[in-house]
């Protein structure tokens, strides 16, 4: 049963995480449904990056590398480690995801000669199968073996370095039972390495109590780090003295500024360090960081899966197919459609003033961000697209014109 607007704003006025509303920069006229790919601008975002540019910057120069900058990587990392079950020291903010998958993937083929194979899904995220070729690329004899997810248990064996699984799926929201495959990857003597890019800050994750040994991470999703932010590596503590970063770069080292000719990596989580930090990127991970660790998890899930419904019903009463979970344990916090138009209906959605996301081919797909979402902008939202779909707007010429970003 669809929910009324009435309805949506009794839910909104008890919403025990509607305070959080106002501490995001979002403009009038829009319902922001994309949280999912770029999250929305925190208030305290501006200032703090107005501050480190006139003063740290402008101001201070050079001397904020002793005043701050330096354990910028660290000081976030530990934050982090709270939103994902790790503990300080196993969490380091550096890099993009793609380039911390490499450094993870390498380095975990490198463990163990007789172990040559990187497992992963089909169908994953694009950049993770993409890195995992390049990464076996650099190891003699490794391959990659990328199987539908029916057929990943059954593709772990004798030869498997490392299982690759991306914790909640990108289109469809599916997510995988953390500890269940993480135990699959280690009876088998393989490590286990997943991607949060669409779980940390929007789904419970415990890293610790689920055995993980290696993960990476988004900061410009549900952390609402700004768009490119630095992104997150997480290495378990039993395994920071046995992988070597295969980006050896300066900041890795032991010593940096003792400026030796030879490569000593750092005893802890820095040696997955490798060139400067990006100071700008990482003041405003921070400030979205920051954020992100006010809200109590069990709100978010609760008030996700709620928004979640109420979009589902809109979706079932105009005839369009959800190909996300049902059941909100088994997936995150986005909720995608299949329409043959996919396309079209966003971009007619988008100039309607719901801003959403196409995934290719027949995708389309709603971030249900609960920290700036509300029931009513979410109602709004379904009668926008019940308008679109019903009344065949999506079918004028101008909406099919693809973009370079989708």
């Amino acid at each position: 049963m669809t929910m009324t607007r009435d309805e949506a704003r009794a839910r909104d006025a008890a919403d025990p995480l509607r305070r959080f509303r106002d501490r995001f920069m979002l403009p009038d006229g829009v319902i922001y449904l994309d949280g999912n790919s770029l999250g929305a601008l925190p208030r305290a975002a501006p200032p703090a990056l107005d501050d480190l540019v006139r003063r740290q910057w402008g101001e201070r120069l050079i001397r904020s590398w002793n005043e701050g900058w330096i354990e910028a990587p660290r000081r976030i990392g530990d934050k982090i480690a709270r939103l994902i079950g790790a503990r300080p020291g196993e969490v380091i903010a550096a890099d993009s995801t793609s380039a911390n998958l490499f450094k993870l993937l390498v380095a975990a083929l490198r463990r163990d000669p007789a172990r040559t194979t990187i497992v992963s899904e089909l169908g994953n995220f694009h950049t993770d199968l993409h890195i995992a070729e390049g990464a076996v690329g650099c190891v003699p004899g490794a391959r990659l073996k990328a199987v539908p997810r029916d057929a990943l248990a059954g593709a772990i064996g004798d030869d498997t370095a490392v299982l690759l699984l991306t914790h909640v799926h990108y289109k469809t929201a599916a997510r995988f039972d953390m500890a269940t495959w993480s135990a699959r990857a280690h009876d088998a003597g393989a490590l286990m390495l997943w991607d949060l890019s669409h779980s940390t800050g929007a789904v419970a994750v415990d890293l610790g109590g689920a055995g993980a040994d290696l993960a990476v991470g988004c900061g410009y999703k549900y952390l609402n780090g700004g768009p490119g932010a630095p992104a997150f590596l997480y290495v378990a503590e039993r395994w920071q003295q046995v992988l070597a970063n295969p980006v050896s770069g300066w900041m890795g080292h032991a010593a940096p500024f003792a400026f030796e000719d030879g490569y000593r990596p750092a005893p802890g989580i820095e040696r997955w360090l490798s060139g400067t930090p990006a100071i700008l990127g990482l003041a405003g991970l921070e400030a979205g960081v920051d954020l992100a660790l006010e809200a109590e998890m069990a709100a978010l899930e609760a008030k996700s899966a709620a928004l979640f419904d109420v979009l589902a019903a809109a979706g079932d009463a105009i005839g369009l197919a959800c190909v996300s979970p049902r059941d909100p344990a088994a997936r995150g916090s986005h909720i995608s459609f299949r329409h043959p138009d996919a396309y079209a209906i966003c971009q007619a959605l988008i100039e309607h003033g719901v801003i959403g996301d196409f995934r290719d081919p027949d995708i389309v797909r709603f971030g249900l961000t609960p920290l700036y979402l509300g029931f009513e902008d979410v109602v709004r939202a379904g009668e926008v697209l019940a308008g679109i779909v019903r009344g065949e707007i999506f079918r004028e010429s101008r909406y099919a014109v693809r973009r370079a970003v989708t």
